[in-house]
């Protein structure tokens, strides 16, 4: 099973920044992963929350039952030393999702934390990212 963990602010998508996010939800976005979920036979839950020690507790909690973590962690991307700690520590492979490109995007942007851990980011590809990394993962990790 993959955890798929969404940051601040993006269940405001469509609300949001419609130049950068575009008009589609989170609803939208929750149901595309589910369908891309179905189409190649993984198992996922969809996780958000816009607050950090929220989302470092889901992380820890993955640790031995999770076989790998998407995550999207907005803002936090380019703040929170304490989620790339928690990856670390529950050593689980993780794919990096921006809907975004945040290297086009302003400078303080430019730097991910979660990077520093993750095995690939995807980043400027809309919703389409989040499948990209649910392939990744099936075809490097998956233990079925």
């Amino acid at each position: 099973m993959f955890l798929v963990i969404n940051g601040p602010n993006l269940n405001m998508l469509g609300i949001r920044e419609r130049e950068v996010y575009g008009n589609k939800t989170y609803k939208d976005l929750v149901k595309y992963i589910k369908e891309c979920a179905k189409e190649l036979g993984a198992k996922v839950k969809i996780l958000q929350s816009n607050y950090e020690g929220q989302i470092v507790e889901w992380i820890q909690k993955a640790y031995g039952r999770i076989d790998g973590i998407i995550i999207n962690p907005a803002a936090y991307t380019h703040t929170s030393v304490a989620i790339l700690d928690a990856l670390k520590a529950a050593h689980i492979k993780t794919v990096e999702v921006h809907l975004s490109d945040i290297n086009q995007r302003e400078e303080f942007r430019k730097f991910s934390y979660a990077s520093l851990y993750a095995e690939k980011t995807i980043m400027g590809k809309g919703f389409e990212g989040y499948k990209e990394a649910l392939e990744y993962l099936m075809e490097n990790y998956y233990e079925r």
